[in-house]
């Protein structure tokens, strides 16, 4: 009998394996980054070894230099990264509905607003106060992403433009309502927060070595379950997951579309606005009259794209992103710019924007194929 004829052997294919690994894209641009990160700090004529020795620390504790640990640094890291990892959701959350959400910066300085108003008019009642506060901000961010949502679901109003206006908007009426009518406010301030309304845990801040570190943790780690428990195991995650892929698909299989737009983004924007309650009633012990935008939701963005628009890849791209900014005291410490924390970033941006180049580079490989 003849011999079966063996299958061909399959060649193996970088683009292909990065096309159909999101994950593996994902470490591919992080790896690039801190490579390029690290030539740059050569061509300065520092050691990349001392940038790396002060990210270590962040994320350990331990500081080689002087052979002592502290979590203090790992309780300031998690500081850094809560109102990045939530920013990420929110951009996550509207991605998967098919919705490009650059508001999360007006939404988290809306949720940043009300519970500042809350901290500082509600009676000041052990266990309710902050919980009011976080109430607060939770509804005054979902309002904010809700009229971008509204306006896209009822008008078709393209939603990249409805945010980046009430971005703006949100930031001057915040610096209006705060100087005109917050209790003891000036120019960049207002009076000290009842201890009530803090979202300190003793515990945590003992455990940290006196961190600023407190239930924001809870918040955050409980808004990752939801994320993903409502995407992947509800029926309400279905019809958004159903609305991204093909809307008019959606519509004809009895999904009501504009709904799943509108609550979309109301569920969106309530996670940048959990963000601005963490920042504002965890790191801060008065509230603020903001100067200008803060950036966290414009760096949500690349949170949720280096995360793949995943509950816990934004969650680790968002620690990423943290121990870079919570490191920059130590790599100055150590005489590397830093700078170098922001090239990084950037970097890692610009590089998972190659993604959608590697997929059309597939695709054209596949068609060439066929015509073979």
């Amino acid at each position: 009998m003849p011999d079966k004829a063996l299958p061909p052997k399959e060649k193996f294919d970088l683009i292909d394996l990065f096309t159909r690994s999101n994950g593996a894209v994902s470490l591919l641009v992080i790896a690039l980054g801190f490579v390029f990160g690290s030539l740059f700090v050569l061509l300065v004529g520092r050691d990349p070894v001392n940038m790396f020795s002060a990210l270590l620390q962040v994320v350990t504790g331990w500081d080689s230099s002087r052979g002592v640990w502290n979590a203090r640094y790992i309780g300031e890291w998690f500081v850094a990264s809560m109102p990045l990892v939530l920013c990420g959701l929110s951009m996550a959350f509207a991605a998967r509905t098919g919705l490009f959400n650059i508001g999360a910066e007006g939404q988290y300085i809306a949720g940043l607003t009300a519970a500042q108003f809350v901290a500082l008019l509600f009676p000041p009642i052990p266990g309710l106060h902050w919980l009011v506060c976080v109430l607060a901000g939770l509804l005054a961010g979902a309002a904010w992403g809700g009229i971008a949502g509204w306006l896209k679901a009822k008008y078709t109003v393209s939603e990249v433009v409805t945010t980046i206006m009430l971005n703006y908007i949100a930031l001057y009426v915040s610096q209006w309502l705060t100087h005109a009518f917050a209790p003891g406010a000036n120019t960049y301030r207002t009076k000290a927060y009842p201890a009530t309304s803090l979202l300190a845990n003793p515990w945590i801040e003992d455990l940290t070595n006196g961190s600023r570190l407190g239930n924001g943790l809870w918040f955050m780690l409980l808004s990752v379950l939801v994320f993903w428990f409502i995407i992947d195991r509800t029926r309400l995650g279905f019809s958004l997951r159903a609305t991204g892929f093909n809307k008019e698909a959606a519509r004809a299989s009895g999904i009501k579309v504009q709904s799943a737009i509108t609550t979309s983004m109301v569920i969106s924007g309530a996670f940048a606005g959990l963000a601005g309650v963490i920042v504002s009633m965890g790191s801060f012990s008065y509230g603020r009259v903001l100067p200008g935008m803060e950036n966290y939701g414009f760096n949500g963005i690349a949170v949720a794209l280096v995360g793949n628009v995943t509950a816990i890849g934004s969650l680790l791209a968002g620690l990423l992103f943290g121990m870079l900014n919570s490191a920059q005291p130590l790599m100055q410490s150590r005489e590397i710019p830093k700078e170098i924390t922001w090239i990084i970033f950037g970097l890692v941006v610009v590089f998972i924007s190659f993604r959608n180049g590697f997929k059309l580079l597939a695709d054209w490989r596949a068609k060439q194929r066929t015509k073979s």
